[in-house]
């Protein structure tokens, strides 16, 4: 059950001296869970203290959409997938027509051969998956800048009304899932035996996550014939810090302190890249995304009973979604999704975000579409 929260922020203290601090307007949908996983995470051993963001939704084993501050450090309370993380990139097209272009993205289920990448770094030698997408809350999509809502910033950036960006939303994949397992099979959801050599495997991890969206950006820009330029951004919300000489846990939020950021809506609705200027109270963080409102099984459930495979191919908004795996299309309906214009309300209200610009789905990749589309190839 969820419920919607009574105050705008509210502390708790606890037993401990941790404190919990949710970042959400009156009438902002959290659901009790997640915050009662807050609580659980301020009750282990060394918290200091726990932001949750206005995305903020239960996780397996700590809630999505916290900040998580503590003498201790709980690779858990960062996760499996280490360094995933949305980037943005400018990029130019002859024309923009997404029913063709929907056609010519690439296979990015297939890995590329390190053969084809001389000269490349890749973090910890770990090729497999290398410039995949992964399943999910994942996705490339091609969008276009629809509103600009802070001039300045906006030109700073290089970007205006009617641009078209890519959009890259992945992680670490099996790295970062190696990485966790190697800590869980031996102590569980205790803390790192050795922080340091977490650390140093996390770093390599997030290094990978980075380099994976760039991979996967240019080998759209290349099916498409397009020109890509440098990301405006590219920063991760599931990651941990040393930071004033203690540990800062982040899953699924994101560095805001100073950094801007694409906070994802869904498919079917905006995004909106924000500058963010978040203070230590909300772990000098905002939210990474619009927050899940519906469990997996709940949207598939409720979506096969109002859609059909088809409705959900084309969204409210004109784009095409590119997705062969028929339960992903249901399991990330934009209506499994809580509305993204008041997660970001809720950060412009508690001061840890400016809005720069929004943007508008064209094209939105999940996984191979294995259906044939008019006006396109395979």
């Amino acid at each position: 059950m969820g419920r919607s929260i009574l105050s705008s922020q509210h502390s708790t203290q606890q037993s401990t001296r941790a404190t919990v601090t949710v970042f959400a307007e009156s009438g902002s949908w959290i659901e009790s869970d997640a915050v009662d996983q807050c609580h659980q995470v301020a009750a282990l051993d060394g918290m200091i203290h726990v932001a949750g963001m206005p995305d903020l939704h239960p996780g397996k084993g700590a809630p999505i959409g916290a900040a998580m501050l503590s003498s201790v450090l709980y690779p858990l309370l960062v996760g499996s997938d280490i360094g995933c993380g949305i980037a943005v990139f400018p990029i130019r097209l002859k024309r923009v027509v997404p029913e063709r272009l929907a056609g010519r993205f690439p296979d990015l289920d297939e890995p590329v051969d390190p053969a084809d990448l001389p000269g490349t770094d890749i973090p910890a030698g770990y090729t497999d998956q290398l410039g995949t997408v992964g399943r999910g809350n994942h996705f490339v999509e091609l969008a276009r800048v629809d509103e600009v809502l802070d001039g300045g910033h906006a030109e700073r950036l290089g970007l205006t009304a009617g641009d078209t960006v890519l959009i890259v939303h992945s992680g670490s994949r099996g790295l970062g899932e190696r990485i966790l397992r190697s800590h869980t099979e031996v102590h569980g959801a205790g803390p790192a035996a050795d922080p340091a050599a977490y650390l140093a495997a996390h770093d390599e991890a997030v290094r990978w996550g980075h380099l994976n969206r760039r991979i996967m950006a240019e080998r759209v820009a290349d099916a498409l014939g397009a020109e890509l330029g440098e990301p405006v951004t590219d920063v991760c919300h599931n990651s941990a810090e040393v930071r004033g000489g203690h540990y800062l846990h982040r899953k699924g939020a994101a560095p805001g302190d100073g950094t801007d950021v694409l906070i994802a809506g869904t498919r079917g609705t905006r995004s909106f890249l924000v500058a963010g200027h978040a203070g230590a109270g909300a772990g000098h963080s905002v939210a990474h995304g619009a927050g899940r409102k519906m469990s997996r099984s709940d949207a598939l459930r409720r979506g096969r009973a109002k859609h059909t495979v088809e409705e959900l191919r084309r969204t409210a908004v004109g784009s095409i979604v590119v997705c062969g795996d028929r339960q992903l299309l249901f399991e990330e309906a934009p209506g499994a999704y809580k509305r993204i214009e008041q997660v970001i309300g809720d950060l412009v209200a508690h001061r840890l975000a400016t809005p720069v610009v929004s943007t508008v789905p064209l094209v939105t990749y999940k996984t191979a579409d294995l259906a044939p589309r008019k006006g396109g190839r395979r």
